[in-house]
């Protein structure tokens, strides 16, 4: 629903928006000097496991890293992001691409991969950057009590793996911070939504957007959540921090501007603060909308009704002036009994997004 307010970023006006994680296992290490390496584990089935890493060079600057440790348990590295990961028996080796090598101090880099274990699957207790112990450890494990819903079957990536999407798309990111474990019902969940928003265009106007392959870009964050939300905030509105921070940051990495209509989850979000909306191209959506899509925040209808009202407000709709019945109004809560009224599809057949729709 709209809050009534205006943004100037990027000439973007939006509308307000939206209104369970997994357990983890975290081991983290910390040194005075040199680095310090959060080790987690998001995700746990029989037979396998998702882990990231979180990297921060306390020492002088780096133009080229190298983390190693053992995998004492006879874990093995599998399908890798963010990284070039190596394995020689227990020893591993994880080093930095093109666009994340440089590492200046106090900046950190992190990268995922998805492993099998048999028997038990500890985490490592040491690390070295650049041949550096990561020392003075200080040790949390919480275990996984149960496994995700869906194992995770495919490596996300920062780009899109068939290059860049065609112009005249929708394109979709699932943003996740550094400190956010990848789970498969994010993307999957995503997916799910903008299939359906698809498909209610489709029903209302006789044409709809075209989607890109694969539909959702896992996008690894560079910040963890905290910094999503609290930077570049004015006072203690911090409603469009998360979203602003995430739109700036896919433009500058991704080039994402009006080739395409972009949709940004981000899975940050200060509790009753944060907030997202849409407009001008664009729909901006912070963490609660992406548990939703994922099926871990609410009945899924409730986010289909709030993608069709943010896509409208992306292909140029205002709000409703009451609860009508239209989609642009209260009643996409109702979804699927809400709709868009002639005039609203007039708006977007005529309007300046109508052709991304055919």
């Amino acid at each position: 629903m709209a809050s009534g307010r205006t943004r100037r970023l990027l000439a973007v006006v939006l509308a307000a928006g939206l209104g369970a994680t997994l357990p983890v296992m975290t081991v983290t290490a910390h040194a005075d000097a040199g680095c310090q390496v959060s080790y987690t584990v998001g995700s746990q089935w029989q037979g396998g496991f998702g882990a990231s890493v979180a990297v921060t060079n306390l020492g002088d600057p780096i133009n080229g890293w190298t983390l190693r440790w053992s995998f004492d348990a006879g874990q093995t590295v599998g399908q890798t992001w963010n990284a070039t990961v190596a394995q020689s028996g227990a020893a591993v080796t994880a080093s930095g691409v093109s666009y994340n090598a440089a590492l200046a101090t106090g900046a950190s880099v992190s990268f995922g991969f998805n492993g099998t274990w048999t028997g038990s699957n500890p985490a490592p207790t040491g690390f070295t950057l650049n041949n550096v112990a990561c020392a003075g450890t200080t040790t949390t494990t919480t275990r996984p009590t149960t496994p995700p819903t869906t194992k995770p079957t495919t490596a996300p990536t920062t780009t899109p793996p068939n290059g860049t999407p065609p112009a005249g798309t929708v394109r979709v990111y699932w943003l996740k911070p550094t400190d956010k474990a990848f789970d498969q019902r994010y993307p999957d969940g995503i997916t799910g939504v903008m299939k359906e928003a698809q498909r209610f265009f489709k029903a209302q106007l006789g044409k709809t957007f075209t989607l890109n392959s694969p539909v959702v870009e896992v996008v690894n964050g560079l910040h963890d959540t905290n910094w999503y939300i609290t930077t570049n905030c004015t006072g203690s509105d911090h409603y469009w921090c998360v979203v602003d921070n995430g739109q700036r940051e896919l433009q500058q990495r991704f080039g994402a501007d009006s080739r395409w209509i972009n949709i940004e989850e981000v899975s940050a979000e200060e509790t009753n603060q944060s907030g997202g909306g849409g407009g001008n191209g664009w729909v901006l959506l912070s963490g609660h909308d992406a548990d939703g899509a994922a099926g871990v925040n609410g009945p899924i209808n409730r986010w289909y009704g709030g993608m069709v009202h943010e896509l409208g407000h992306a292909f140029g709709l205002p709000d409703a002036t009451s609860t009508d019945g239209t989609c642009m109004s209260a009643s996409l809560y109702d979804y699927p009994n809400c709709s868009f009224n002639q005039t609203q599809k007039n708006g977007i057949l005529n309007g300046p997004f109508a052709g991304f729709l055919s």
